[in-house]
Protein backbone atom coordinates (compact mmCIF):
# COMPACT_ATOMS: atom_id res chain seq x y z
CA UNK A 1 0.00 0.00 0.00
CA UNK A 2 1.48 3.27 -1.41
CA UNK A 3 1.69 5.93 1.59
CA UNK A 4 -0.06 9.42 0.65
CA UNK A 5 0.73 12.80 2.34
CA UNK A 6 -1.79 15.24 3.59
CA UNK A 7 -3.02 17.85 0.85
CA UNK A 8 -5.32 20.72 0.67
CA UNK A 9 -8.37 19.26 -1.03
CA UNK A 10 -10.26 21.60 -3.03
CA UNK A 11 -13.29 21.72 -0.57
CA UNK A 12 -10.77 22.53 2.24
CA UNK A 13 -11.54 26.15 2.52
CA UNK A 14 -11.75 26.80 6.10
CA UNK A 15 -8.13 25.13 6.71
CA UNK A 16 -7.01 27.82 3.85
CA UNK A 17 -8.38 30.56 5.85
CA UNK A 18 -7.25 30.03 9.25
CA UNK A 19 -3.65 29.29 8.24
CA UNK A 20 -3.40 31.97 5.77
CA UNK A 21 -6.25 34.43 7.21
CA UNK A 22 -8.04 34.88 3.52
CA UNK A 23 -11.64 34.96 3.63
CA UNK A 24 -12.64 31.75 1.95
CA UNK A 25 -15.40 33.92 -0.36
CA UNK A 26 -12.63 35.81 -1.42
CA UNK A 27 -10.90 32.53 -2.78
CA UNK A 28 -11.29 31.18 -6.24
CA UNK A 29 -10.52 27.05 -6.12
CA UNK A 30 -8.64 26.08 -8.96
CA UNK A 31 -8.41 23.18 -6.77
CA UNK A 32 -12.03 21.68 -6.82
CA UNK A 33 -12.45 20.90 -10.43
CA UNK A 34 -16.03 22.33 -9.78
CA UNK A 35 -17.66 23.81 -12.95
CA UNK A 36 -17.01 27.49 -12.51
CA UNK A 37 -20.74 28.21 -13.86
CA UNK A 38 -22.14 27.02 -10.50
CA UNK A 39 -25.67 25.52 -10.65
CA UNK A 40 -27.99 25.86 -13.23
CA UNK A 41 -30.56 28.49 -13.38
CA UNK A 42 -33.06 26.55 -14.13
CA UNK A 43 -32.57 24.35 -10.93
CA UNK A 44 -31.75 27.46 -9.03
CA UNK A 45 -35.03 29.14 -10.25
CA UNK A 46 -37.09 26.28 -9.31
CA UNK A 47 -35.92 23.83 -6.69
CA UNK A 48 -37.01 26.51 -4.16
CA UNK A 49 -40.49 26.14 -5.02
CA UNK A 50 -40.59 22.55 -4.24
CA UNK A 51 -39.63 22.68 -0.43
CA UNK A 52 -42.72 20.91 0.25
CA UNK A 53 -40.95 17.64 -0.83
CA UNK A 54 -39.27 17.31 2.43
CA UNK A 55 -42.75 16.35 4.42
CA UNK A 56 -42.66 12.80 2.36
CA UNK A 57 -40.36 10.23 1.10
CA UNK A 58 -39.02 10.15 -1.74
CA UNK A 59 -39.89 6.90 -4.73
CA UNK A 60 -37.91 4.10 -2.67
CA UNK A 61 -37.15 2.87 -6.44
CA UNK A 62 -36.42 6.16 -7.07
CA UNK A 63 -37.85 5.30 -11.16
CA UNK A 64 -38.31 8.86 -12.10
CA UNK A 65 -35.42 9.84 -11.53
CA UNK A 66 -33.51 6.76 -12.60
CA UNK A 67 -35.69 7.42 -16.20
CA UNK A 68 -34.48 10.26 -16.04
CA UNK A 69 -30.65 9.49 -15.39
CA UNK A 70 -31.06 6.58 -18.64
CA UNK A 71 -31.99 9.19 -21.21
CA UNK A 72 -29.44 11.25 -20.30
CA UNK A 73 -26.56 8.56 -20.46
CA UNK A 74 -28.28 6.75 -22.56
CA UNK A 75 -28.83 3.60 -20.88
CA UNK A 76 -31.50 1.53 -19.72
CA UNK A 77 -33.69 2.02 -16.50
CA UNK A 78 -32.40 -0.96 -15.04
CA UNK A 79 -29.43 -0.83 -15.41
CA UNK A 80 -28.81 2.75 -13.25
CA UNK A 81 -28.04 2.46 -9.42
CA UNK A 82 -28.56 6.00 -7.70
CA UNK A 83 -26.58 6.67 -4.13
CA UNK A 84 -25.37 9.39 -2.23
CA UNK A 85 -22.74 10.38 -4.68
CA UNK A 86 -20.74 8.56 -6.08
CA UNK A 87 -18.10 7.92 -2.94
CA UNK A 88 -21.12 5.91 -1.75
CA UNK A 89 -21.55 4.04 -4.94
CA UNK A 90 -17.64 2.85 -5.27
CA UNK A 91 -17.68 1.78 -1.41
CA UNK A 92 -21.38 -0.30 -2.05
CA UNK A 93 -19.81 -1.77 -5.21
CA UNK A 94 -16.13 -2.68 -3.27
CA UNK A 95 -18.43 -4.07 -0.68
CA UNK A 96 -20.16 -6.79 -2.47
CA UNK A 97 -17.38 -7.63 -4.77
CA UNK A 98 -15.25 -7.96 -1.86
CA UNK A 99 -11.61 -8.17 -4.17
CA UNK A 100 -8.63 -9.71 -2.50
CA UNK A 101 -5.99 -7.98 -5.20
CA UNK A 102 -6.84 -4.97 -7.42
CA UNK A 103 -4.93 -3.00 -10.04
CA UNK A 104 -4.88 1.06 -10.01
CA UNK A 105 -3.83 2.71 -12.61
CA UNK A 106 -1.32 5.66 -11.04
CA UNK A 107 -1.26 8.84 -10.12
CA UNK A 108 -4.95 8.66 -9.44
CA UNK A 109 -8.07 9.27 -6.70
CA UNK A 110 -6.94 7.91 -3.49
CA UNK A 111 -10.04 6.99 -2.20
CA UNK A 112 -10.42 3.88 -4.55
CA UNK A 113 -6.85 2.36 -2.90
CA UNK A 114 -8.78 2.96 0.50
CA UNK A 115 -12.35 1.27 0.35
CA UNK A 116 -10.49 -1.42 -1.40
CA UNK A 117 -8.00 -2.05 2.31
CA UNK A 118 -10.92 -1.50 4.56
CA UNK A 119 -12.33 -4.25 2.69
CA UNK A 120 -9.16 -6.14 3.04
CA UNK A 121 -8.06 -6.38 -0.04
CA UNK A 122 -4.39 -5.36 -1.80
CA UNK A 123 -3.64 -3.10 -4.65
CA UNK A 124 -0.92 -2.86 -7.23
CA UNK A 125 -0.22 0.19 -8.83
CA UNK A 126 0.44 -0.05 -12.72
CA UNK A 127 2.04 3.43 -13.19
CA UNK A 128 1.50 5.81 -16.21
CA UNK A 129 4.65 7.19 -17.99
CA UNK A 130 5.71 10.72 -18.23
CA UNK A 131 7.08 9.80 -21.49
CA UNK A 132 4.10 9.08 -22.94
CA UNK A 133 2.35 11.93 -21.46
CA UNK A 134 0.62 10.32 -19.15
CA UNK A 135 -1.49 8.29 -21.56
CA UNK A 136 -2.50 4.74 -21.14
CA UNK A 137 -0.52 2.38 -23.15
CA UNK A 138 -3.41 -0.26 -23.68
CA UNK A 139 -1.27 -2.91 -25.49
CA UNK A 140 1.39 -3.02 -22.78
CA UNK A 141 -1.60 -2.57 -19.94
CA UNK A 142 -3.12 -5.83 -21.07
CA UNK A 143 0.42 -7.60 -20.92
CA UNK A 144 0.62 -6.71 -16.93
CA UNK A 145 -2.86 -8.26 -16.35
CA UNK A 146 -3.54 -11.75 -15.36
CA UNK A 147 -5.55 -14.25 -13.13
CA UNK A 148 -4.04 -13.45 -9.48
CA UNK A 149 -6.05 -9.81 -10.16
CA UNK A 150 -9.82 -9.66 -9.77
CA UNK A 151 -10.82 -6.31 -10.11
CA UNK A 152 -9.53 -3.02 -12.22
CA UNK A 153 -10.17 0.56 -11.34
CA UNK A 154 -10.07 2.98 -13.83
CA UNK A 155 -10.23 6.76 -13.83
CA UNK A 156 -11.43 8.08 -17.38
CA UNK A 157 -10.75 10.63 -17.72
CA UNK A 158 -7.84 10.35 -15.15
CA UNK A 159 -7.21 12.38 -11.82
CA UNK A 160 -5.24 13.99 -11.79
CA UNK A 161 -3.46 13.98 -15.47
CA UNK A 162 -6.80 14.63 -17.66
CA UNK A 163 -5.75 12.05 -19.57
CA UNK A 164 -8.19 9.65 -21.50
CA UNK A 165 -8.43 6.16 -22.75
CA UNK A 166 -11.00 5.71 -25.62
CA UNK A 167 -13.44 3.34 -26.57
CA UNK A 168 -11.44 0.75 -28.94
CA UNK A 169 -8.85 0.54 -25.85
CA UNK A 170 -11.65 0.73 -23.68
CA UNK A 171 -12.50 -2.63 -25.98
CA UNK A 172 -9.10 -4.01 -25.44
CA UNK A 173 -8.98 -4.18 -21.91
CA UNK A 174 -12.46 -5.18 -21.22
CA UNK A 175 -11.77 -8.49 -23.87
CA UNK A 176 -8.93 -8.89 -21.58
CA UNK A 177 -10.10 -8.80 -17.97
CA UNK A 178 -12.56 -11.15 -19.46
CA UNK A 179 -10.22 -13.63 -20.21
CA UNK A 180 -8.77 -13.12 -16.31
CA UNK A 181 -12.05 -13.33 -14.85
CA UNK A 182 -11.15 -9.12 -13.77
CA UNK A 183 -14.27 -7.13 -13.01
CA UNK A 184 -13.81 -3.80 -13.96
CA UNK A 185 -14.67 -0.61 -12.38
CA UNK A 186 -14.71 3.09 -14.07
CA UNK A 187 -14.96 6.06 -12.70
CA UNK A 188 -16.29 8.88 -15.56
CA UNK A 189 -16.59 11.60 -12.92
CA UNK A 190 -15.13 14.02 -15.88
CA UNK A 191 -16.12 11.92 -18.63
CA UNK A 192 -18.98 15.09 -19.50
CA UNK A 193 -16.29 17.34 -19.71
CA UNK A 194 -13.82 15.37 -22.45
CA UNK A 195 -13.99 17.16 -25.63
CA UNK A 196 -15.27 14.12 -27.56
CA UNK A 197 -17.47 12.73 -24.57
CA UNK A 198 -19.22 9.73 -26.93
CA UNK A 199 -15.11 8.13 -27.84
CA UNK A 200 -14.67 8.02 -23.96
CA UNK A 201 -17.42 7.37 -22.39
CA UNK A 202 -17.63 3.39 -21.83
CA UNK A 203 -21.48 3.48 -20.83
CA UNK A 204 -22.39 1.39 -24.52
CA UNK A 205 -20.34 -1.17 -23.51
CA UNK A 206 -22.42 -2.41 -20.57
CA UNK A 207 -24.69 -3.98 -22.79
CA UNK A 208 -22.28 -5.99 -24.32
CA UNK A 209 -19.91 -6.79 -21.25
CA UNK A 210 -21.29 -8.27 -17.95
CA UNK A 211 -17.82 -7.56 -15.65
CA UNK A 212 -17.97 -3.80 -15.99
CA UNK A 213 -19.45 -0.79 -13.30
CA UNK A 214 -19.16 3.05 -14.39
CA UNK A 215 -19.50 5.63 -11.81
CA UNK A 216 -20.93 9.19 -12.40
CA UNK A 217 -21.51 12.13 -9.62
CA UNK A 218 -23.28 15.32 -9.86
CA UNK A 219 -20.73 16.89 -7.84
CA UNK A 220 -17.91 18.33 -10.73
CA UNK A 221 -20.20 18.49 -13.59
CA UNK A 222 -22.98 19.86 -12.71
CA UNK A 223 -21.40 22.00 -9.42
CA UNK A 224 -22.82 20.17 -7.12
CA UNK A 225 -21.12 18.91 -4.82
CA UNK A 226 -23.10 19.23 -1.57
CA UNK A 227 -26.62 17.73 -2.97
CA UNK A 228 -24.24 14.18 -2.61
CA UNK A 229 -26.03 12.42 -5.54
CA UNK A 230 -24.49 10.00 -8.03
CA UNK A 231 -25.58 6.67 -9.97
CA UNK A 232 -23.88 4.08 -11.33
CA UNK A 233 -24.22 2.29 -14.82
CA UNK A 234 -23.68 -1.57 -15.37
CA UNK A 235 -25.67 -4.28 -17.52
CA UNK A 236 -24.68 -6.96 -14.74
CA UNK A 237 -28.25 -7.94 -13.00
CA UNK A 238 -26.85 -9.41 -10.62
CA UNK A 239 -24.40 -6.40 -9.48
CA UNK A 240 -27.28 -4.29 -9.34
CA UNK A 241 -29.23 -6.69 -7.04
CA UNK A 242 -26.74 -7.06 -4.39
CA UNK A 243 -25.96 -3.31 -4.64
CA UNK A 244 -29.69 -2.39 -3.89
CA UNK A 245 -29.99 -5.17 -1.50
CA UNK A 246 -26.84 -3.62 0.51
CA UNK A 247 -28.00 0.00 0.18
CA UNK A 248 -30.18 1.95 2.76
CA UNK A 249 -33.51 2.82 1.54
CA UNK A 250 -33.64 7.02 0.85
CA UNK A 251 -30.07 7.47 1.16
CA UNK A 252 -30.94 10.54 -1.75
CA UNK A 253 -33.04 12.91 -0.09
CA UNK A 254 -36.35 14.36 -1.39
CA UNK A 255 -34.99 17.49 -3.23
CA UNK A 256 -31.80 16.00 -4.10
CA UNK A 257 -34.21 13.74 -5.99
CA UNK A 258 -36.08 16.17 -7.58
CA UNK A 259 -32.29 18.16 -8.34
CA UNK A 260 -31.12 15.40 -10.37
CA UNK A 261 -34.23 15.41 -12.56
CA UNK A 262 -34.31 18.94 -13.40
CA UNK A 263 -30.04 18.71 -13.64
CA UNK A 264 -30.18 15.92 -16.33
CA UNK A 265 -32.58 17.74 -19.02
CA UNK A 266 -31.59 21.06 -18.62
CA UNK A 267 -29.70 20.68 -21.99
CA UNK A 268 -28.81 24.33 -22.07
CA UNK A 269 -26.46 24.17 -19.39
CA UNK A 270 -25.03 21.10 -20.37
CA UNK A 271 -24.08 23.06 -23.88
CA UNK A 272 -22.72 25.71 -22.25
CA UNK A 273 -20.49 24.31 -20.18
CA UNK A 274 -18.89 22.36 -22.57
CA UNK A 275 -18.34 25.44 -24.45
CA UNK A 276 -16.92 27.15 -21.70
CA UNK A 277 -14.66 24.53 -21.01
CA UNK A 278 -13.37 23.54 -24.22
CA UNK A 279 -12.57 27.05 -25.43
CA UNK A 280 -10.35 27.77 -22.51
CA UNK A 281 -8.75 24.62 -21.91
CA UNK A 282 -7.60 24.96 -25.57
CA UNK A 283 -6.33 28.94 -24.65
CA UNK A 284 -4.76 27.78 -21.72
CA UNK A 285 -2.95 24.77 -23.02
CA UNK A 286 -2.19 26.36 -26.08
CA UNK A 287 -0.47 29.50 -24.24
CA UNK A 288 1.51 26.93 -21.53
CA UNK A 289 2.42 25.06 -24.23
CA UNK A 290 4.72 28.21 -25.27
CA UNK A 291 6.47 28.68 -21.94
CA UNK A 292 9.98 26.52 -21.66
CA UNK A 293 9.36 26.88 -17.97
CA UNK A 294 6.37 24.43 -18.02
CA UNK A 295 5.40 21.48 -19.57
CA UNK A 296 1.49 20.61 -19.33
CA UNK A 297 -0.02 17.42 -20.69
CA UNK A 298 -3.10 17.40 -23.60
CA UNK A 299 -5.66 17.10 -21.00
CA UNK A 300 -9.34 15.39 -21.99
CA UNK A 301 -10.91 16.67 -18.79
CA UNK A 302 -11.84 20.31 -17.20
CA UNK A 303 -8.47 20.79 -15.70
CA UNK A 304 -4.47 20.57 -16.04
CA UNK A 305 -1.92 18.83 -14.95
CA UNK A 306 1.88 20.87 -15.32
CA UNK A 307 4.88 20.38 -14.45
CA UNK A 308 7.66 22.99 -13.13
CA UNK A 309 10.46 22.47 -15.33
CA UNK A 310 12.38 25.58 -13.79
CA UNK A 311 14.88 24.31 -11.14
CA UNK A 312 14.27 26.59 -8.23
CA UNK A 313 11.00 26.64 -7.68
CA UNK A 314 8.45 23.40 -6.48
CA UNK A 315 4.74 22.76 -6.17
CA UNK A 316 4.67 23.96 -2.95
CA UNK A 317 6.32 27.54 -3.57
CA UNK A 318 3.66 27.90 -6.32
CA UNK A 319 0.48 27.05 -4.46
CA UNK A 320 1.84 29.53 -1.45
CA UNK A 321 2.78 32.27 -3.90
CA UNK A 322 -1.06 31.66 -5.84
CA UNK A 323 -2.91 31.31 -2.40
CA UNK A 324 -1.53 34.72 -1.55
CA UNK A 325 -3.10 35.95 -4.16
CA UNK A 326 -6.56 34.34 -3.05
CA UNK A 327 -6.14 31.28 -5.92
CA UNK A 328 -5.85 27.72 -4.52
CA UNK A 329 -3.79 25.07 -6.80
CA UNK A 330 -3.39 21.19 -6.36
CA UNK A 331 0.10 20.88 -5.18
CA UNK A 332 0.35 17.54 -7.00
CA UNK A 333 3.48 16.05 -4.84
CA UNK A 334 1.06 14.44 -2.53
CA UNK A 335 -0.31 11.96 -5.37
CA UNK A 336 1.65 8.56 -6.27
CA UNK A 337 4.21 8.42 -9.06
CA UNK A 338 4.41 12.52 -9.07
CA UNK A 339 6.68 14.34 -7.15
CA UNK A 340 7.20 18.11 -6.19
CA UNK A 341 7.41 19.76 -9.74
CA UNK A 342 3.72 18.81 -10.10
CA UNK A 343 0.82 20.95 -9.87
CA UNK A 344 -3.27 20.78 -10.73
CA UNK A 345 -5.65 23.26 -11.63
CA UNK A 346 -8.72 23.47 -12.91
CA UNK A 347 -10.80 26.14 -15.84
CA UNK A 348 -12.55 28.57 -14.55
CA UNK A 349 -14.01 31.86 -16.33
CA UNK A 350 -11.89 33.55 -18.37
CA UNK A 351 -10.96 36.34 -16.45
CA UNK A 352 -9.96 34.13 -13.58
CA UNK A 353 -8.35 31.77 -15.58
CA UNK A 354 -5.79 35.09 -17.05
CA UNK A 355 -5.44 35.97 -13.08
CA UNK A 356 -3.71 32.50 -12.35
CA UNK A 357 -1.62 32.64 -15.80
CA UNK A 358 -0.61 36.29 -14.29
CA UNK A 359 0.35 34.80 -10.85
CA UNK A 360 2.31 32.28 -12.80
CA UNK A 361 4.25 34.40 -14.94
CA UNK A 362 5.50 35.69 -11.73
CA UNK A 363 7.29 33.35 -10.06
CA UNK A 364 7.91 30.99 -13.77
CA UNK A 365 9.41 33.66 -15.47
Amino acid sequence: MLKHKDHFHGSDLEKIESIYHIKREDIISFSANVNPLGISYHLKNTLANQLDAITSYPDREYTQLRRCIADYADSQMENIIVGNGSTELISLFIQTQHPKKAMILGPTYSEYEREITLGGGTTNYYPLRESDGFRLDADDFCCHLNDSIDLLVLCNPNNPTSTSINRDEMRLILDTCLQYGIFVMVDETYVEFAPKEARVTAVPLTNYYNNLIILRGTSKFFAAPGLRLGYAVTGNQDVCKAINTRKNPWTINSLAEIAGRLMFCDHEYVLKTQQLISSERTRLFQELSSWDTVKVYRPSANFMLMQILKDDVTSDELFDHCIRKCMMIRDCSTFPFLNDKYIRFCIMHPEQNDRLLDAFREILQ
